[in-house]
């Protein structure tokens, strides 16, 4: 088959055209469901209400608190797991003994389901009966509210986000590490640059385009994080710990408040997209600088 047999017409537009109203049909049924007034329960036929549901949530301050706790959640969460991630690949790559255990541990808590993980959590910082607070009660510590306070469980949320996750930054780090030619540091070494010089002059500005590609992905999956608070404190206490996605579930699963839910869905999108556009403007001069 040459490159311009019309048969592979027959192979690749079925496909496309199935691909293209799987995910188009949602997303317009979607977009013209937040510009409704629509309930299912109590069932309330369809209102067209225009930006209504939009102006609603703009105005709503629990949707600002739930912004704001996700932005928290996902910044913090992506500082620790980058910071952490890349400081294990760089001794990894100095071939520790071990090295391949290490790989092979480190993909483990990729592995498992987050609702796995936030269930095994919910229990080890259980307030009264969890192990670890019977741990520090042994040695003559308090009990601490690691999930009925809203600092502590922001905080526990995000020690098990950077668990899971530092290690596909591991990985992906690691993998750029070993692609970095071997003969800028050799010229560097003839230089006497020391170890810290020969990192912020060779190895963070190589790495620059890769890690802003990892941290990226991790940000956008950080922002839609639901299960690991669902399972530990269900938003609680109170709604301290709501993120955008569980205040959208919420909505549309247990009040089946359509077009509210829709245009929530919406706003998260717009929000996600200006974060992720901000976020590649400031650093496309460094990466042009360092191409």
């Amino acid at each position: 088959m040459t490159r311009n047999d019309p048969i592979k017409h027959f192979f690749i537009w079925p496909a496309l055209l199935i691909v293209l109203v799987i995910s188009i049909f949602p997303l317009i049924y979607s977009l013209t469901t937040s510009f409704m007034s629509l309930r299912l329960v109590p069932p309330i036929p369809a209102r067209f209400v225009g930006f209504g549901n939009y102006a609603e949530l703009l105005q709503n301050p629990r949707f600002w608190n739930v912004a704001w706790t996700t932005t928290i959640i996902a910044f913090v969460a992506v500082t620790l797991q980058y910071v952490i991630g890349f400081s294990v690949a760089l001794a990894l790559n100095r071939r520790v003994p071990g090295e391949g255990l290490f790989r092979v541990s480190f993909l483990v808590p990729m592995l498992v389901a987050p609702v796995a993980v936030a269930l095994i959590a919910r229990q080890i910082l259980n307030p009264t009966m969890g192990p670890l607070n019977e741990l520090m009660t042994v040695f003559g510590f308090p009990n601490l509210p690691f999930l009925t306070q809203t600092r502590w469980a922001i905080g526990a949320i995000i020690s098990v986000e950077v668990w899971q996750w530092t290690p596909f930054v591991i990985l992906m780090l690691l993998a750029g590490l070993q692609t970095l030619p071997e003969d800028v540091y050799e010229a560097a070494a003839l230089e006497n640059a020391s170890p810290w010089q020969q990192f912020w002059g060779i190895t963070f500005p190589m790495m620059l385009p890769i890690s802003v590609a990892v941290v990226f992905i991790r940000l956008i999956e950080s922002y839609k994080i639901i299960d690991t608070v669902f399972v530990m404190t269900g938003g609680g206490p109170g709604i301290s710990t709501e993120t955008l996605t569980l205040f959208a579930y919420q909505e549309g699963f247990k009040k089946f408040n359509l077009g509210y839910t829709s245009a929530l869905s919406f706003l998260f999108l717009i929000v996600i997209t200006v974060i992720g556009l901000v976020y590649l403007a400031i650093l496309k001069p460094y990466l042009e600088k360092h191409k």
